[in-house]
Order: structure tokens, then sequence, then C-alpha cells
């Protein structure tokens, strides 16, 4: 058998999953391997990263077993992470604390002095192309600086959560374009540290990584890694990527004008662009593509596909969960009780705003809320509910981006809640829009990244040659008899964040409290 397989990892929130590819993308085996998450405090959120190490090394060693490859038979290895880590690490290479990962919004205060330095949001978005919320990585870094002195003094480099990884695979501290340019730090137009934006920010250029391209081989596997992974030393490591590089890849919506929208934990749309083009007054950034000469064009909502897990652990019965042979199964039972229901839950509007929002607006104190609740409403008119909420909040960003000039006549559909064929036609009624879900698409990151290896071991002459690697499992068309209903309620839906907003911010506030 042909020395041409790829191990590669898609690294979120809940867990790593690997899988052991071929050259054209095709799925031999596959792992999953989950992980803790901690809250140490209102608005922290943080990981451990000696815990997606073991990750890796476990999934990894089951992929091999699984698809009965020999470790000389892997031809390279990438790294696809959840995005905006923080991870401080000392000279010898060891971490100095938690990372603080991409739900985190401790550094509100940071944010808004940084801001306000800048002479107010217009002019920083004039300065810098974006308005920093307390989830970004410069306020994160400033946080540290001020309130954990010591870490600051004594790191070396800081790291996302692709860089440690690559670190741990070759013994190389570096960031790929991708992780560096949603740090607020990067020159899109040379990919490399603006020493501009450094200074006005405050950050030590000596303290970030070197930026080497996602498609570029960084490294090769160390004896002690290639152990651990049971892999053979010497093996490639390419950059790698973020996770919304990686699924941009694995949608296949690569040309320009491209879009595709995920939805799982979190959920984003994200858009294939030649030129960057930000709308900081939504919250929505264009970033280094996996493909060196793209940008990716990303309005990112914070959770989706969770306020549906929210709901199966909080409400859904004994009897579904029974039905369900493990956790993800739930979600095909609950497929089908919101089948049952009425487009338009009754009228009720869910907002999917669990732990603040990035895009269409961003505000880390917004939270969700069930609206027009009554009498009349079930346990299964709320299910319904946050399916259509998340298709809202899609169709919002759509909208958003459509006064821009950018059209997105069709989406491609990716993650666990794409499985759903109720939530791709829910998706596609309310959004007016063709919805192309495709094949395997929980593991769209992983098998992005994997092509992104083949690419750079030579095996593409063109990033874009990976659009027609990319297969749809099945198109979804609206359904005129639902949009009707679906217009109405969005625009009411529409109307509810300045209703909440001051509301959340005085419930969610640190230090608010409430008067009589």
């Amino acid at each position: 058998m042909a020395d041409n397989f790829v191990v590669s990892h898609d690294v979120g929130t809940g867990g790593s999953k690997a899988v052991l590819t071929d050259f054209s993308g095709a799925i031999i085996a596959s792992s999953f391997e989950p992980y803790q998450t901690f809250y140490p405090r209102p608005n922290w959120v943080e990981q451990d990263p000696l815990h997606w190490w073991k990750a890796i090394v476990t999934s990894t060693r089951k992929v091999l077993k699984e698809g009965k490859i020999k470790p000389r038979q892997v031809a390279g290895i990438g790294f696809a992470t959840q995005m905006l880590g923080v991870l401080p690490m000392d000279p010898s290479g060891n971490p100095l604390r938690k990372a603080i990962i991409w739900l985190d919004s401790r550094a509100d205060d940071q944010a808004a002095r940084i801001v306000r330095r800048f002479g107010g949001p217009r002019m920083m978005m004039m300065v810098a192309g974006a308005v920093p919320s307390g989830k970004d990585i410069v306020c994160k870094l400033q946080w540290i600086r001020e309130m954990e002195p010591q870490v600051w003094s004594e790191t070396y480099k800081f790291l996302d959560v692709t860089g440690y990884l690559v670190y741990r695979a070759t013994g190389n501290m570096v960031i790929d374009h991708t992780g560096a340019g949603v740090t607020g730090l990067l020159n899109n137009k040379t990919r490399q540290w603006s020493g501009t934006l450094a200074k006005l920010l405050g950050i030590p250029l000596e303290k970030l990584p070197d930026i080497r391209s996602s498609i570029e081989v960084v490294g090769l596997l160390t004896r002690e890694a290639a152990e651990e992974m049971g892999l053979e030393p010497g093996t490639p490591v390419i950059g790698g990527m973020g996770d919304i590089a990686a699924a941009a890849t694995g949608s296949g919506a690569l040309e320009n004008g491209d879009a595709h929208y995920y939805l799982g934990t979190s959920g984003w749309l994200c858009i294939s662009v030649a030129r960057p083009k930000n709308l900081g007054k939504n919250g929505i950034y264009s970033v280094a593509s996996a493909d060196p000469d793209m940008f990716l064009m990303i309005g990112e909502s914070e959770t989706a596909g969770a306020c549906l897990k929210w709901f199966a652990h909080n409400l859904a019965r004994p009897e579904e969960w029974a039905k369900a042979h493990d956790e993800m199964a739930i979600f095909s039972v609950l497929d089908e009780v919101v089948g049952k229901v009425e487009p338009g839950s009754g009228r009720l509007l869910f907002t999917p705003w669990m732990f603040g929002e990035r895009s269409p607006v961003t505000d880390t104190t917004l939270r969700a809320a069930f609206v027009n609740l009554g009498l009349e409403h079930s346990r299964e008119h709320m299910l319904r509910s946050i399916y259509e909420g998340v298709a809202y909040n899609c169709r919002w960003l759509l909208d958003v981006v459509g006064e821009a000039g950018f059209r997105c006549d069709s989406l491609r559909a990716i993650g666990g809640g794409a499985r759903s064929d109720v939530w791709m036609q829910i998706l596609s009624d309310v959004t007016r829009r063709e919805v192309e879900a495709v094949d395997n698409p929980q593991e769209a990151g992983a098998m992005g990244c994997a092509l992104a290896v083949a690419v750079a071991l030579g095996e593409y002459g063109n990033y874009r040659e990976l659009k027609k690697v990319v297969k749809v499992r099945k198109i979804f068309e609206p359904n005129p008899d639902c949009c009707t209903e679906y217009d109405e309620l969005y625009g009411t839906y529409r109307r509810l964040h300045g209703s909440l907003t001051d509301i959340c911010r005085r419930l969610n506030e640190t230090g608010q409290v409430c008067e009589a």
C-alpha cells in the first residue's frame, strides 16, 4: 500500500477529532477524544493544553489501529484548531498557565480602554480595521500583562492552540497565518506582523512567534512526539490553521464569493473573498485564508448548536434519552419532535445568544430569551423555536453581507447540525436560499486540514482545486409555503436585540447590582 495517508486533527472546544484520510480526503478512520473546559469565574473560560495533547496522542493511535495503517505510510500531519486562544509559554517550552480560549470574555475592561485610547470605535476602525471586544487576543494579552504580571514577564512566546500542538509535534514555536490573522496584529498585504499596530497596542513583537504559511511544512515530527503518537520520526508537519479556515476547505466553498455556514457548538457564516473587507459594526471581519491568495470574511455566532445541547440536557424527556443510543443520537430524536411542530413555532421566538454574541452584533453581556411564550405553547414549540432562532441569526448575517455586495445565493452547510434534514430545511426556508449539506459534515474541518496537507506535499497544484474533491450529500430548496411566515417573524426577531441589550447588560455586567 502506498505511503499516501494523512493524519489530521480538528481540535475544538469539546474535544479533538482525528481523521485518517488519503490524499483525496476520503476518510478511512476517525476518532473523537473529549476534554474538560474550566469556568473558574464568571466570563472566564480555560482549557489545559496538556489535555489537548493527550487527546491528539490517543486519537492518533486509534485511527492508525482502526485504519490498519503502518506508521511509515503516513505522509504528513496537520492541526486545525479553535481560534482566539492565548497560551503563554516559558523559554523551556512549558505552559505558564491554562489556556484562555475563544469563549472567554474576561478582558472587557481592557477592550474598552483600548478603544478609548484610540479615540473611540470609529477611529479604532480607521486605524486597526476592527473594534476589539473582551474576547479578542490583544485584549487578553493586556489582561495578562495587568493581572498576571509575573506570567507576562516569564513569557517567552504566546502561542495559540495550533501553535502549541505544532510545538509539541516539532519543537518549533510558530503561528500559522490564519491564527495570526485573528490577533489584530497582522499586515494583510505581507502576512507578517505589523510593527505599527503592535507598537500602537503596546504588544512587544519579541513575545510573538514567527508566522508561517498554513500549507508550509514547518517541521518534522520529533522522536519523542512520534513515540507518543505511534508515528515515524521525521513525518512532515504543516503550519496548520484555524478551525474556520479548515472548515472552509472542507466545505469546498473556496472560489471568490463562495459561502458556507457552520452549524456546530458555535455557528458562523464564512465567505471566500479575493480582497479583505471588514464590517466592523456587525463584528464581521476578513482574515487570512489557508489559501495563500485568498481571505475569509467571517461572521461568528457564539452559540448555535450549543443552544440545542442546552435543551437536550435540561428539557429532553427520559424516554427521549432512552430512545437515543448515545449522546449524539439525542439530536436525531429531537429532530423527529421538531418535524411535528408547525413552522413558526406558534409565533414563539428564541434568541440564540446564550454566551454573548460576536456577530451580527458584538455584545458580550447579551443572553438568550424565549419571547412571546404563552400558555398555548408547549415544550415542543420551544424546541422548534431554537432551530428557527439559529436560522434567523444566520439570515441576519446574510442580510448584513448582502448589503455589502455579497449575495451568497447558495450556502454549503457543515458541522453536526448539517446532518439534520429538519434543520437544513428550516435554514433554507428562513434564509430563502439553496442549502447544500456536504458529506461527513462533522469531519469537514479535519478533512479540510488533511486536504491542506496534500497541497503542502505537492499533490494538488492550486488550493482551489480542492473544491472538486468535496461531495454534497443533499440539496435543500426553500419551501414557499413557509417563507412568508418566516419573513414576518424574522422582521420581529431583528428588533429583539435592541430590546434585550440594556436588560442583559444590567443583569450580567460585573459589579452590577439590582435596585429595588
